[in-house]
């Protein structure tokens, strides 16, 4: 099972504690909407994970096709506001030819995080 722990204290208006186990990290907002800009914000760390989960799938992929991939840049855009967003995201793969960068695109699609993202997940609210 996957799980992250947030908590929020008095201190710093908006900076959130996250904990992932043996990882953490700091969440917040931008000074601009009253945060200490001390971490990333919350659709920031969406975006950084889509683009971890895209550059580590390729580069599996890629592995297992014997391809020499240099590098892999996933650059993420987020477009719009309320229920009208959409996420664009921008390969840049160097190291391989087109053809093989074509068939990266096509994976790219079908990352466990796209599929999630493009489906939805149901979420459970409760009071602990």
């Amino acid at each position: 099972m996957t799980q992250a722990h947030a908590k929020i204290g008095r201190g710093a208006p908006y900076a959130t504690a996250i904990d992932f186990g043996t990882h953490a990290l700091t969440a917040d907002e931008p000074e601009a909407r009253g945060g200490g800009d001390s971490g990333p914000a919350p659709y920031e760390l969406l975006l950084g994970s889509l683009g971890a989960c895209t550059a580590i799938t390729l580069r599996m992929y890629a592995e297992r096709k014997g391809w020499t991939v240099e590098e892999i840049d996933v650059a993420l855009f987020l477009h719009g506001q309320g229920e009208t967003l959409n996420i664009e995201r921008v390969l840049t793969i160097t190291g391989t030819d087109a053809e093989q960068n074509a068939r990266l695109a096509e994976i790219a699609e079908k990352t466990p995080v796209t599929l999630t993202l493009k489906r939805g997940v149901p979420i459970e609210t409760r009071l602990g």
